[in-house]
């Protein structure tokens, strides 16, 4: 019989669901529709978020029973269930009512999983599912950029094959120099790209959950949960960041993952517009005089 961490490994391993919470899948904002891509779109959409923030509980509550916390088979079994059962209208009103939207979504979990109520959100606070949500959410973007990153070079690289032979006119300072090929010039951008490539795929590998860190990051609420055992607390931080898929989680918190990360996710992204737009401007500088058509 598979164990409750292998069954919860089970469900968030498979495919989004087809028609689950349908109105819900598109991320909201003016942009989205003229330049987002469906897939990066639903990366960001409610019903990855809130979704996730519902395999973050059942991760939690999972690994608190592993750890002989009081918590039934029964219990994590109608959280799996109910995965991907969100009311959004009555999440909302229970937000209106506690002016708090993790609150409003515990709620929401706990009406149509009334066993587990009590143990939704157990000792955790609203940064364990906000923070670590967005990691997750920021993990899987940068794997849809890699793979688009894989398949830009992948057509370079055959355009560049193509034309490897075919003589065209150098520039140094937008000045007529020496004979290239088209199939060279090509390399250049793909090179560009190659190290995006690095740099997202390191990315990925060392970006660490937030982990369960408790309010200010001391894990107080942890500790208090299993009579002050430091090292539960430390295998909990730990079993839940591998129910998730996480090999690294953050040594230190505050009640937030230190922005540092963002940071260094931004930096990559410009590294790739910044390696598009340069080859953007070679194409468009060589059409203007007639080098490319």
């Amino acid at each position: 019989m598979s164990s409750n961490a292998e069954k919860f490994t089970e469900l968030i391993s498979g495919d989004f669901p087809e028609g689950a919470l349908p109105d819900h899948q598109v991320y909201e904002h003016p942009l989205v529709k003229r330049y987002a891509t469906k897939e990066m779109s639903f990366v960001w959409s409610p019903a990855m978020k809130f979704t996730t923030w519902r395999k973050l509980w059942i991760s939690l509550a999972t690994a608190e029973q592993e750890l002989e916390i009081e918590i039934t088979d029964e219990q994590l079994a109608q959280m799996r269930d109910k995965l991907y059962d969100i009311d959004f209208d009555f999440a909302a009103k229970k937000e209106r009512e506690f002016r708090h939207d993790v609150m409003g979504h515990v709620h929401a979990f706990g009406e149509v999983a009334p066993q587990a109520m009590p143990i939704i959100h157990l000792g955790a606070t609203s940064c364990y599912v906000g923070d670590n949500t967005d990691i997750i959410q920021i993990k899987e973007a940068l794997l849809l950029i890699k793979r688009k990153l894989v398949q830009t070079i992948d057509i370079l690289k055959q355009f560049a094959v193509k034309h490897k032979d075919l003589p065209t006119l150098g520039f140094t300072h937008y000045q007529p120099a020496q004979l290239t090929t088209v199939g060279k010039r090509c390399t250049l951008w793909m090179q560009d790209l190659l190290l995006d490539l690095y740099k997202v795929d390191q990315e990925i590998k060392d970006l660490p959950m937030r982990g369960v860190k408790g309010t200010t990051g001391t894990q107080a609420s942890f500790l208090e949960l299993f009579d002050g055992d430091h090292e539960k607390v430390k295998a909990l931080n730990k079993r839940v960041t591998e129910l998730l898929g996480f090999e690294k989680v953050i040594p230190v918190s505050g009640q937030t993952y230190t922005r540092k990360i963002d940071y260094n996710v931004l930096s990559v992204l410009s590294g790739i517009a910044q390696s598009a737009y340069k080859m953007c401007g070679d194409i468009r500088l060589l059409s203007n005089l007639k080098e490319v058509e």
